[in-house]
């Protein structure tokens, strides 16, 4: 294998991680890569268990003179968002990243680099491959399917893991230790469709070039929502331009901000609804942020389908994707952070499905809060004959008094950089809060390299960053 990434160290993490690259690990595939951890393991002797969902615990003991401390947990997951810009041909089940570098960081071309969590499965192979020259018994926990739900981390048997200390490998800033994040819930809403046969001219809509990105972390940077632009496009049209819904295609993961959104409906005139649309159009670029700049809507006249969706069913679909509130909910004020929010990830309607699919993902570390969206969406559904099923709900993890892994983490920031680490609780979910529970008395921190929209084809590595993160790392270790 050719590997791209040269002149930084230590040299194996960064070959460790073009190595996952090359293996396709979206969310529900990770059985290869569970099997190159499992190889890797065997090949130098470790001990290794891999369950039924692709978990895999490799252990590795002290080295001379420290066998006998207490184990240290390092821990990230194996899968990887799989997003794509519609022009980029890539099938995530078969083919490898195509990488590259420039000015000092790494990308894949056209789609998501998966550096979260690719690069904890680097460092913790790094770490197991016999970098650090001095180190305790360590135990690595690679994950499955956590950007779906953290269905690994609830299903892992956490009574295989004896330590009581661990390093969370699932931030995104070289300078920050994470102590406290939110818990969420899925809501996968489900609409019944009705469909006549086609009349009036058919439009096909696009809103695309949006930022995009996780919709935990970036929820608060303001950066638009393609499905919600794209209710507010259309919406109007239903009381004055018949209407009627044939396809609509949004987002492809529940906890991205969506970039893109497709439609295919019918009206009475294309060339009076475009001229709507396009100019409602012009009125959202004046609302978006900078992120936003490459925003654009396309209106033009399609091949009429066979079928379109009746009246019912088309407000069915529109009138929840219009009205449901999104973004940031709530802050707290107390430490200026995002306390609840909402994204509607998924919109599912095509062509010929009996049934449509509209995905929300609600965050926050307070469960009443949750309750309460799950309650608001109930409503909502109430009013067009949906239903809604809430499931992959995760625990929040809470900010501890008294930490000695954070303590050591400090003491080791001032040491290596002479400098105040930022140390803050996010509104991102992590598998610590799960782990946590099953594991009370788990001292936990969640550390990271510098990662830029994850989540989005324009993910980005810091190169640099890396080597800052494992130089942590390996002090912390030492």
């Amino acid at each position: 294998m050719e590997y791209i990434v040269n002149g930084y160290q230590p040299a194996r993490l960064f070959r460790f991680f073009e190595d996952i690259c090359a293996i396709p690990h979206g969310s529900r595939n990770e059985a290869a890569v569970a099997d190159y951890l499992v190889a890797f393991a065997e090949a130098r002797g470790l001990s290794w268990y891999r369950d039924e969902i692709e978990n895999v615990l490799i252990s590795m003991p002290g080295s001379a003179g420290r066998e006998n401390e207490p184990p240290v947990l390092l821990q990230g997951h194996t899968d990887m968002v799989c997003e794509k810009n519609n022009d980029v041909a890539h099938n995530f089940l078969t083919d490898p990243l195509k990488l590259a570098v420039a000015d000092g960081k790494l990308y894949a071309e056209g789609t998501t680099l998966g550096a979260d969590d690719g690069i904890a499965v680097a460092i913790m192979l790094t770490v197991l491959d016999g970098e650090l020259p001095s180190h305790p018994p360590i135990e690595c926990l690679f994950t499955s399917q956590e950007e779906i739900g953290l269905h690994g981390a609830a299903a892992f048997d956490c009574s295989r893991i004896h330590a009581r200390r661990m390093i969370n490998l699932d931030s995104e800033a070289d300078d920050h230790a994470i102590v406290g994040c939110a818990g969420g819930i899925r809501s996968d809403m489900t609409v019944q469709l009705t469909r006549e046969s086609f009349r009036g001219e058919a439009l096909a809509v696009t809103v695309k070039g949006l930022m995009g990105g996780h919709s935990g972390e970036n929820i608060h940077l303001g950066r638009a929502n393609a499905n919600k632009i794209m209710a507010r496009l259309l919406s109007p049209l239903m009381a004055t331009d018949d209407l009627h819904l044939c396809t609509c295609i949004g987002g492809s993961k529940d906890n991205a901000i969506p970039r893109e959104c497709t439609a295919l409906i019918s009206v009475s005139s294309a060339e009076a609804a475009a001229k709507k649309i396009l100019t409602a159009a012009e009125d959202i670029r004046g609302e978006l942020v900078d992120d936003d700049a490459g925003f654009k809507v396309v209106a033009e006249p399609a091949e009429a389908p066979a079928v379109m969706l009746d009246a019912v069913s088309t407000r069915a679909m529109l009138l929840p994707m219009h009205v449901a509130a999104i973004g940031v909910l709530a802050m707290n004020h107390a430490v200026n952070m995002v306390a609840y929010s909402r994204n509607m990830g998924v919109v599912a309607l095509e062509e010929n499905a009996p049934t449509a699919r509209i995905t929300f993902s609600s965050r926050s570390a307070k469960e009443s809060q949750l309750t309460q969206s799950v309650e608001e969406l109930d409503a909502l559904a109430s009013l067009v004959g949906a239903s809604f099923n809430h499931h992959s709900h995760y625990p929040g993890w809470d900010y501890a008094p008294n930490s000695p892994m954070r303590d050591r983490y400090i003491a080791v920031y001032r040491k290596l950089y002479g400098a105040e680490p930022v140390i803050q609780s996010i509104h991102a979910g992590l598998e610590c809060g799960l782990l946590k529970n099953k594991i009370p008395d788990l001292d936990i921190i969640s550390l990271g390299a510098n990662l830029e929209n994850i989540h989005s084809p324009a993910e980005k590595m810091d190169l640099a960053s890396c080597e800052k993160l494992w130089k942590i790392i390996a002090e912390m270790l030492a």
